[in-house]
């Protein structure tokens, strides 16, 4: 089992927060996201982790793990980053935003789950929601999935909360007949991979029949986008509610 973190991106609605640092780098709970995430995936047997960076490249390097560089990362998403690692595209992955906090039960719970292509979601994402945006539709976006936990749509803009019915995470797992399916979408949407983002590689795929199983997540979690943002997840993990067992 190998972990990929899409690290490369400036985070340019943090504004100041991110002008001498990675984005991974804001603290919650006096800890980097990039740590969060590092300790939930070792806590959980993960031990390969890869960290694909671009903005501030240099300081993520000195933390010791593996690094690929994104050299276009100002022009390009976090799909184009992922095809930069397509070489290490093999057995069971984990990929993750560098930008979200989690804990190791949601790992351990993705590791478990036997589907060939498998993201988390926050199905009580509401709540979490009302806390980060005063226009809760702002920012949300469409999620949709069957009885059988294959998920329907993906990434749309919305106008109630009705079409809701989880958000993604940013984290999720492959394994090796869905890593089959990646590098295959990787190689024939070459020309059209630069500006994409994962939701979109989603939402292709869905479209196209391939299997997408949602898994709801059982415990707190945050994305960190805007500054508002870290204030909810220091006043998460001041009220305990990040406190994980690892």
């Amino acid at each position: 089992m190998k972990a990929i973190i899409l690290a490369a991106g400036r985070g340019s609605r943090l504004g100041g927060l991110s002008d001498n640092n990675p984005k991974c780098f804001n603290d919650v709970g006096g800890k980097k996201l990039i740590e969060w995430q590092i300790e939930a995936l070792k806590s959980s047997g993960v031990k390969d982790i890869i960290i694909v960076t671009g903005y501030k490249s240099k300081a993520i390097e000195k933390l010791g793990y593996n690094t690929i560089h994104n050299s276009d990362w100002e022009n390009t998403n976090m799909v184009k980053s992922l095809e930069c690692a397509s070489e290490l595209l093999e057995n069971d992955l984990i990929v993750s935003y560098a930008d979200i906090l989690y804990g190791p039960l949601t790992i351990k719970s993705l590791i478990k789950n036997n589907k060939d292509i498998v993201i988390s979601y926050d199905k009580n994402w509401l709540t979490l929601w009302k806390k980060r945006f005063k226009n809760i539709l702002d920012d949300a976006e469409s999620f949709k999935i069957d009885k059988s936990k294959r998920v329907t749509e993906i990434g749309k803009k919305v106008k109630d909360v009705s079409e809701i019915e989880g958000q993604y995470m940013g984290l999720m797992r492959f394994n090796q007949k869905g890593l089959a399916i990646l590098k295959e979408f990787l190689l024939t949407h070459k020309d059209s991979i630069v500006k994409m983002d994962m939701t979109k590689l989603l939402s292709i795929l869905i479209k196209d029949n391939k299997p997408v199983h949602g898994m709801s997540i059982n415990e707190h979690w945050c994305e960190i986008d805007a500054p508002n943002d870290l204030i909810v997840a220091n006043e998460l993990f001041n009220q305990g509610k990040l406190c994980f067992d690892y």
